[in-house]
């Protein structure tokens, strides 16, 4: 069959055209940006790439169009597969119907550490032999690609909370259908498409519902909504993660101890830091034990885990100043991600660089929780370009230790006059940020 992918650059449908090639299908697809490192797998696997969404793609006559959510109404070529009547679907409709149906999902879903519990639970299962498919919204580096096939019964899959397309608002992870489902935490996000955090709840409970009475639900025990979520109805039983009656660490000096419930599994013992890191391993672990794999074999595989591409990278060392990359967006984010460099670098500075880049951040929703998400701060830089909220006046409560800058170039300067050595940048984004990281340390090196 020849598919044709509309919206083919993002890391989810791009992985969705890896796994449809990798199947034996034919793929091309188009966007509106074709660029690496997308553009560069996907070329890599034959895939032909079309910049934009001109109508005359039509005449490609593929079997089937799978549109992304990136695709809206009045697009042209989405208007020309209306008006002549062509098949299409949404990639994660497609994803099911194609590849998931006869396989053990294993869907993580949450606010945040979606990609790092992923890629984790994937390692785990690859560790103990199980050779899972995955797909998963980043590189996870242990295996250097966001996607996989393979004939195991296992499917690990980052699951989505973001509507599935212009024509199904549903959550993109309804159509998983998962036997193992992890539910890593839930606060109110994608302002752009959710009114109010009881709407989210909601689509939560909509995947609680697919997961089967035989299946299990690994769920954060310190989340309220959460608990409401299940409150609603639960016909599957449930592990929770991060209290004593379940899934819990437990802290001996250096020691790093995993224990269900009452019973010790082992030491966890890698490089990641962060209380939140900690959290998404105890997921995993349940997980994967419900695959049959022990908790002894997957401590031992977390132990040679590598962390997901942008997330607390280092990019680089100038001057004996760390510049690292993170992913982080939403204040919860921002605050577990300080949090744990804090615990790594001490008493040394740390300088935040933050982008607010997400549909939500852009509309301001969550400006007034920015200044206590940045506490553990020594210096903050926020790029306000394009903003429809003053980001000075929402950063105000910090004093002299913030500052707003619209222009990248002048951004990049302040931070290098500002930067002095055993001090460590944290560039946070959604995005590319304007390639700022090789621009703070060109900068650097200069002096």
């Amino acid at each position: 069959m020849h598919i044709h992918i509309l919206g083919i650059c993002g890391t989810f449908m791009g992985g969705i055209a890896a796994l449809a090639k990798s199947s034996g299908h034919k793929v091309t697809g188009c966007d509106a940006q074709v660029y690496p490192p997308m553009s560069t797998q996907l070329e890599k696997l034959g895939i032909e790439l079309i910049e934009g969404y001109d109508p005359s793609q039509t005449k490609l006559n593929p079997d089937l169009y799978v549109i992304g959510n990136v695709v809206s109404r009045g697009n042209p070529l989405m208007e020309a597969i209306l008006d002549k009547n062509l098949p299409y679907v949404s990639g994660p409709q497609w994803l099911q119907e194609n590849l998931l149906r006869e396989k053990w999902v294993l869907a993580v879903a949450g606010t945040h550490g979606k990609t790092t519990t992923t890629s984790m639970l994937a390692w785990i299962l690859e560790h103990a032999g199980l050779a899972p498919s995955f797909l998963i919204g980043g590189v996870a580096q242990n295996f250097e690609t966001s996607a996989r096939l393979t004939d195991s019964p296992f499917f690990v899959i980052e699951a989505d909370e973001y509507d599935t397309a212009f024509f199904d608002k549903r959550s993109k992870f309804v159509h998983y259908r998962p036997r193992t489902a992890i539910l890593n935490n839930l606060e109110y996000d994608h302002a752009d498409i959710f009114p109010n955090l009881a709407a989210i709840e909601t689509q939560f409970h909509h995947l609680v519902r697919t997961i089967p009475s035989s299946g299990l639900i690994v769920a954060n025990g310190r989340e309220e909504s959460l608990r409401r979520v299940l409150e609603k109805g639960c016909w599957s039983p449930v592990e929770w993660f991060g209290v004593e009656e379940g899934w819990h660490t437990v802290q001996q000096g250096d020691e790093t101890r995993i224990r269900f419930g009452k019973k010790e599994e082992g030491i966890l013992s890698w490089g990641l830091l962060g209380e939140h890191n900690r959290s998404n391993a105890l997921a995993a672990l349940a997980a994967a034990r419900h695959c049959g794999v022990s908790p002894g074999v997957g401590l031992d595989a977390l132990s040679k885990f590598k962390n997901v591409k942008r997330r607390m990278e280092i990019r680089g060392v100038s001057n004996s100043i760390t510049v690292y990359d993170d992913f982080a967006h939403h204040p919860t984010a921002i605050a577990t991600t300080l949090k744990g460099l804090r615990e790594k670098v001490k008493n040394a500075r740390i300088i935040a660089i933050l982008e607010p880049r997400s549909n939500t951040m852009k509309m301001g929703v969550m400006k007034d929780a920015l200044p206590t998400s940045l506490i553990d701060a020594d210096l903050v830089f926020c790029f306000d370009s394009n903003l429809g909220w003053d980001a000075r006046s929402a950063l105000a409560p910090l004093g002299e230790k913030a500052e707003t800058i619209g222009d990248l170039g002048e951004l990049v300067r302040k931070i290098a006059s500002a930067s002095r050595p055993g001090d460590h940048i944290l560039v946070m984004s959604n995005g590319s940020f304007g390639g700022i990281h090789e621009k703070l340390l060109e900068s650097l090196r200069a002096g």
